[in-house]
């Protein structure tokens, strides 16, 4: 019915660090040769947790975009813009606030385990009980069909699927709806509108599924169908309810293997970071005093490269002939600790390398980011104003 398309953000929270590249942003790399892509800058939620010290979010917000500028996103290829530009996100968060269920924000799992994380703040307002309905609106309003996301992530892109068919459900009655969607369905021609109904009947009737996604992808090829017909079709092939905000599919990625520099989550918070777009002289030293395995404490000791964090370096840095070196020099004190960090350290500062090149223009002239933005906004309210329409008009707040 929509066209396929991807939708992600990220709090600003500063410099991003090498986690993050690999943990999302070269996701996110590969994603927009494949779909349209909209990444923005969730500066809103940044006011969840530090809604008493703001001043930063500016600030964060443009170092961030210049890493994701600098690690390889393409504004040629993808829209970056800023959450609180595009004022919809917040009218989509209210209206569905209107009808969804307290329990629902209540038991997302990680509700519980940030208030425990973050105890050291009060998060006993609205907003950081509400923010997985911001999510939710964040997507729904582009009607985005894919969400890159951790496995952790997945409860939230159920929740807004739950939350968008609970939406169909209650404010998809359009008056003569049944009677639209049958002068539509001849509309197919008389073989489709036969295969048509035979498969929503098989999905009706017997739950089959596969029925379901046949008569999608038939619809999807129906070129002489419009839009609102469209709508009602797929709509119909459910139930009796027109859709109007479309269920995001999550797109699993795979979980970042490169930890912090004492082997912990790699976080600025922890002191264990490397910056995307650290000095090399810096990357160097952080490097050459990691900890190593503690039962190498003199050259001559044998280590064991699984108790060892740089090891998990070279997991995500070295190839196989550097790996297999470094466990037969470590478990037989062949190479010492500093030998066996130097393959680390060269990887990174060669992957850096570019991303140096990428930020200087937009470190040399701020204007080309905030460019790159003001159009990238326009893109997204363009799509945003777009979904609004349907929504205040299925809500009855047209006033036409």
């Amino acid at each position: 019915m929509y066209p396929d398309r991807v939708v992600s953000g990220m709090r600003p929270t500063g410099s991003m660090h090498l986690g993050h590249y690999h943990g999302a942003l070269k996701n996110w790399i590969r994603l927009q040769t494949e779909l349209p892509c909209l990444f923005f800058v969730a500066d809103w939620h940044a006011l969840t947790t530090h809604y008493d010290d703001p001043g930063v979010i500016e600030r964060s917000t443009w170092d961030m975009l210049v890493d994701w500028l600098a690690a390889g996103i393409d504004p040629s290829q993808s829209t970056l813009f800023i959450q609180s530009r595009v004022p919809e996100h917040a009218e989509l968060h209210l209206l569905l606030s209107m009808a969804t269920p307290l329990g629902w924000l209540e038991r997302v799992p990680t509700y519980k385990d940030q208030i425990d994380n973050l105890s050291n703040k009060d998060l006993a307002t609205y907003g950081f009980l509400g923010y997985p309905l911001l999510q939710a609106a964040d997507v729904l309003i582009y009607r985005a069909s894919q969400v890159p996301v951790g496995e952790d992530q997945l409860p939230h892109i159920e929740m807004m699927r739950e939350i968008a068919r609970r939406f169909n459900h209650l404010y998809g009655k359009e008056k003569g709806f049944e009677e639209k969607a049958q002068k539509a369905v001849k509309k197919l021609g008389s073989k489709r509108a036969r295969l048509y109904n035979e498969l929503r009947t098989e999905y009706q009737q017997d739950g089959k599924d596969e029925a379901l996604e046949q008569a999608k992808a038939m619809l999807d090829d129906a070129q002489s169908l419009s839009l609102g017909d469209r709508e009602r079709l797929f709509g119909y092939l459910e139930g009796s309810r027109k859709l109007i905000l479309v269920e995001p599919q999550a797109r699993l990625t795979e979980a970042s293997r490169l930890p912090g520099l004492d082997g912990r989550k790699m976080s600025k918070s922890y002191g264990n970071a490397i910056a995307l777009r650290e000095d090399k002289d810096s990357v160097s030293k952080k490097i050459k005093t990691m900890p190593t395995d503690p039962a190498r404490v003199r050259r001559s000791d044998a280590g064991d490269p699984a108790r060892c964090p740089v090891w998990q370096f070279h997991q995500v840095y070295s190839d196989k002939p550097t790996q297999e070196w470094v466990v037969k020099g470590c478990t037989s004190a062949g190479i010492g600790c500093i030998e066996c960090k130097q393959p680390v350290i060269d990887a990174i500062i060669k992957e850096q390398e570019p991303m140096h090149e990428r930020a200087q223009p937009y470190l040399d002239d701020p204007s080309l980011v905030r460019a790159i933005v003001a159009d990238g906004n326009d893109v997204a309210r363009k799509l945003a104003l777009e979904t609004m329409r349907d929504v205040r008009e299925a809500m009855g707040l047209a006033y036409t």
